[in-house]
């Protein structure tokens, strides 16, 4: 996904008249330049001029290349990443389904998906403890059905 936003306008091609500018020189900068600056007033950054090719029609079946010139601008969108807020679930209460895990059933599921891992449970089965906190592999979350997939996918695998 783009972080940026892209505006494309033509290039004025005419002169702008003001007070003090003089020539045809100075009247097509002072018409860039207000251009320019009415964009960075809305946020768009200047980026690069371009000189493209535009293929037209002349007459009934006849077509002709035309160059044009456009300004590129860009902005940072407003959906991106650094505007994303997160937001905190509440944990759902394992009593109210019926079920209560205590800390040994939980430790018994976690060994029994790590060592029907595809690798044989070596390095998911490792715990590393630093100052106090805990990190296991991706396996130990795992669900049953989660589980019996990835032991039909690992074993489709190992057929082919």
């Amino acid at each position: 996904m783009s972080i940026y936003q892209y505006r494309v306008i033509p290039a004025p091609t005419k002169g702008l008249k003001a007070k003090g500018v003089k020539g045809p020189e100075a009247r097509f900068s002072n018409a860039v330049e207000d251009l320019m600056n009415r964009m960075g007033d809305e946020g768009w950054e200047f980026q690069r001029a371009e000189t493209l090719p535009s293929t037209e029609r002349v007459g009934l079946t006849g077509s002709t290349t035309e160059w044009r010139n456009v300004l590129v601008f860009r902005k940072p969108r407003m959906d991106n990443a650094a505007a994303f807020s997160p937001e905190v679930l509440v944990a759902p209460n394992v009593a109210d389904q019926g079920t209560e895990l205590d800390a040994d059933d939980m430790v018994d599921s976690m060994d029994s998906v790590v060592s029907e891992h595809p690798a044989g449970g070596e390095g998911a089965t490792q715990m590393l403890v630093d100052n106090g906190m805990e990190e296991t592999s991706e396996v130990a979350g795992m669900t049953d059905s989660l589980q019996s997939l990835a032991n039909r996918r690992t074993s489709a695998n190992s057929d082919t």
